[in-house]
């Protein structure tokens, strides 16, 4: 593998220190600056990131991880199929003359998110998905000093949902301290639940080479990065002492059919939050758009939403790495992350032509997108939270923006560290 370094991972490598000290700036003790957990979060995520790209033979595994994720996509169709016909991919009773079309987003890849959830609900039950993230946990805790519970936590928040991992220590969350809870509730927003992972690869497969790859190393690599800037804005006590943990978990099934039914329930309304949200969130866009045509064209473009986001944001994108020429574009993908989801980031992704975007920067935007950090996340995380520990509900609030912030930021520091390290990692 050819070693190149040039002015635009060095762009990268500033960016990393830029987002570093913006939350140096949001900390609440600035003299406490964690400098041992920066080297080994920045460690951490290189290591993960050349096992997956850089070592000889890892393609074998991204290949594995892109065939299963093919597989589950084959096998939701087949159910779609059978429960809703041509509706759902079968054969069509008409002439198709834009095949296109056929891609709904309801029927294509939010079904995705009913198997995913039922088969993690199953592989927990049976015990493999609690060796993982027990695994995981431990890592966590040997390698960035993160207690047992934070650790567990944070490392089913990888695979599970943000509230769902919260369930899983559910028995410790009255011993956290305020920086642990702050650090689960950014974990919450910075990651991606298994459920979800898919449907990203769905939707980008075509437009980006080895997405199954790229979209399982940024939910992972998110993790220290979340761990790094929110242990920066709210440092841990002085001298606290870890609690142990016996790995048991408030997260239990009867039987495996009971872990499939409550899986795809639990599926189900993940499903329909998303689409609700994508709706709501969609059609103010729109709304918002239209109220904008009463601002004249600007260099003969008209105001929208995803303009004035873009130029927010352009910033931001340049320093994760993002040619300046391509800024404007990825700050607009970015803004749109903030305020319509990453689904709808991902949709705006995977639209822009091959032509119209190099390849590096469409990595750099899928990693800095893959994450829950939006407006939309503040209420889910707030309420599921809120619900889990009520006695600490103000305390949540008191952190929920600041988590909102350190969870964004994160997964633009994966970003710039995919973007310092050399091209040739990714085949470019």
């Amino acid at each position: 593998m050819p070693f190149h370094y040039g002015l635009e991972n060095l762009q990268s490598l500033a960016g990393i220190v830029v987002i570093i000290l913006l939350c140096w700036g949001l900390s609440e003790n600035r003299r406490k600056f964690p400098i041992r957990l920066t080297i080994g979060a920045i460690a951490i995520q290189v290591v993960l990131i050349l096992a997956l790209f850089a070592v000889p033979q890892s393609h074998v595994l991204l290949g594995g991880v892109a065939n299963g994720m093919s597989a589950l996509s084959d096998a939701t169709d087949q159910g779609m199929q059978f429960v809703f016909g041509y509706m759902g991919g079968g054969d069509q009773p008409y002439p198709v003359t834009n095949s296109g079309a056929l891609f709904v987003f309801a029927l294509k890849v939010l079904p995705l998110i009913l198997v995913i959830s039922a088969l993690s609900a199953l592989l927990w039950h049976i015990g493999l998905l609690k060796i993982i993230i027990r695994g995981l946990g431990y890592i966590f805790e040997k390698t960035i000093g993160l207690g047992g519970a934070t650790s567990l936590g944070v490392a089913s928040g990888i695979f599970v949902g943000n509230v769902e991992s919260m369930i899983i220590i559910k028995g410790y969350l009255d011993k956290l301290t305020r920086s642990e809870l702050f650090v689960l509730v950014v974990i919450g927003m910075a990651n991606v639940s298994g459920s979800t992972m898919v449907a990203y690869v769905l939707i980008l497969q075509n437009v980006l080479p080895d997405a199954a790859g790229h979209i399982l190393a940024a939910a992972v690599v998110s993790a220290p990065a979340g761990v790094l800037l929110a242990r920066i804005i709210v440092p841990d006590l002085i001298n606290h002492k870890v609690e142990k943990l016996d790995y048991g978990s408030e997260l239990k099934y009867d039987s495996a059919i009971d872990a499939v039914s409550k899986g795809t329930v639990d599926g189900m309304t993940v499903a329909m939050n998303i689409a609700a949200i994508l709706v709501v969130m969609v059609a103010l866009a729109a709304l918002a758009n239209a109220i904008l045509t009463v601002i004249p064209p600007i260099d003969g473009q008209p105001v929208t939403v995803e303009r004035i986001l873009g130029l927010i944001f352009t910033p931001l994108a340049w320093l994760i790495g993002v040619p300046w020429n391509e800024a404007a574009k990825g700050g607009e993908i970015l803004g749109i992350k903030m305020v319509l989801t990453e689904f709808v980031a991902f949709l705006k992704l995977a639209a822009i032509p091959l032509a119209d975007m190099t390849p590096r920067t469409r990595i750099l935007l899928t990693y800095a997108t893959c994450g829950f950090a939006n407006i939309g996340s503040v209420g889910i995380t707030v309420a599921g939270f809120g619900a889990l520990m009520p006695d600490r509900r103000q305390e949540i609030i008191s952190l929920i923006w600041k988590g909102l912030a350190a969870a964004f930021l994160a997964t633009c520091l994966s970003a710039a560290i995919v973007g310092a390290l050399p091209n040739a990692v990714y085949g470019l």
